[in-house]
């Protein structure tokens, strides 16, 4: 019992304070049993929500968390299945040539990479959702403003979206890969990188050059399949088609025999024909199928057999479409004489009519 009622009880009335102001009143224990027994009450009316909205919860974020386990390892098996499906045709007899493990697996890699972070995106991002819900927010402000902040940053960041979703594609159809040479239009030169938004390149002179991928509108890669090698060879008109045909054929025989040459060649070298006959000159052209990427380095050896075969052979190589024979008899001498000129006579009308009139001078008077 508390002290106020101890004294209106007894009689007595409490002394007001010297100030005049009454005393704050104290919680007694009446009411401190008063509000537990509220909070109490309370939570025995709605603990039974609370459990419900719990157990909620966790059913979500379990069904969550599995489904994105079992779409993860499935995405893994898939990845493997590649692998293993590009090492059996690796151990076939052209598997080295057609197939590029290495490349293959990095490939495979990144797709996996990709596809795992947006199965987590959408399996969690999803479970949020559901979650908010069940505490009674109302989620349609929010998708809105993720609707509208979502269409701002496609707008503002169009060319980030164009770029990434063309390096997804670049990589899912296998354009090219790591050690490709390719022609991007813009660049050209040796793949050394592949990403998702851009891709670094080589060039002949070692600069490095990053070409965006939404940028690169067409692709001529140079290392998939087989290359082609070619070379021109120009001769003077008059030289004998057989003999040139002969020694043609001669060596390529000989350095499709030769190591490493026999690899490098898909094929055998031939001698297509005239490429072109014009008045002074006559081109043979010479092709081979090789490996990719290999097709320069057959032509320059070719053409080295070829120069010194027909050195051998007295057949004489001519440079350019428009060459001229060469002579050789004696130039003459008065070549270099440029030819006479009308204006070395002092006496002909030329030089009379280029000569400056001369003024008269006056008489002296009389």
């Amino acid at each position: 019992m508390s002290l106020p009622v101890v004294l209106q009880a007894a009689g007595a009335t409490p002394s007001p304070s010297p100030s005049g102001s009454t005393a704050p009143a104290v919680p007694t224990l009446q009411d401190a049993q008063e509000s537990a027994t509220n909070a109490a009450s309370w939570v025995e009316q709605n603990w039974s929500t609370w459990l419900a909205m719990g157990l909620q919860i966790l059913l979500i974020l379990v069904v969550a968390f599995v489904l994105r386990a079992a779409v993860r390892r499935a995405i893994t098996k898939l990845i493997d299945r590649m692998n293993r499906t590009v090492e059996s045709v690796d151990g076939t007899a052209l598997g080295g040539l057609l197939v590029n493990a290495e490349r293959r697996r990095q490939r495979s890699q990144a797709i996996g990479s990709v596809l795992r972070s947006v199965a987590s995106f959408l399996i969690l991002g999803t479970a949020a959702l559901m979650v908010l819900s069940t505490f009674k927010i109302n989620l349609a402000p929010l998708l809105a403003s993720a609707g509208v902040a979502g269409v701002a940053i496609g707008f503002g960041a169009r060319n980030l979206v164009t770029d990434f979703l063309s390096g997804v594609f670049m990589i899912l159809e296998d354009q090219y890969g790591v050690g490709d040479v390719v022609d991007a239009g813009v660049a050209s030169g040796e793949v050394i990188e592949v990403g998702l938004r851009v891709t670094k390149l080589r060039g002949d002179n070692g600069e490095i050059w990053y070409v965006r991928n939404g940028e690169v509108k067409r692709i001529g890669n140079l290392s998939q399949g087989w290359a082609t090698a070619g070379v021109d060879v120009t001769v003077r008109a008059s030289e004998d088609l057989d003999r040139v045909k002969a020694t043609l054929d001669e060596v390529a025989e000989q350095m499709t025999k030769e190591e490493p040459w026999n690899e490098l060649l898909w094929g055998p070298i031939e001698v297509l024909g005239l490429d072109s006959v014009l008045i002074d000159s006559m081109v043979v052209r010479v092709s081979a199928k090789t490996m990719p990427g290999k097709a320069v380095a057959v032509e320059r050896e070719l053409r080295w057999r070829i120069k010194r075969a027909f050195d051998a052979a007295s057949i004489r190589i001519v440079g350019g479409a428009t060459a001229t024979e060469d002579t050789e008899d004696t130039p003459d001498p008065t070549a270099s004489v440029a030819a006479p000129s009308v204006y070395s006579n002092t006496a002909s009308p030329q030089s009379e009519a280029a000569t400056p009139i001369t003024p008269q001078q006056r008489s002296a008077p009389k």
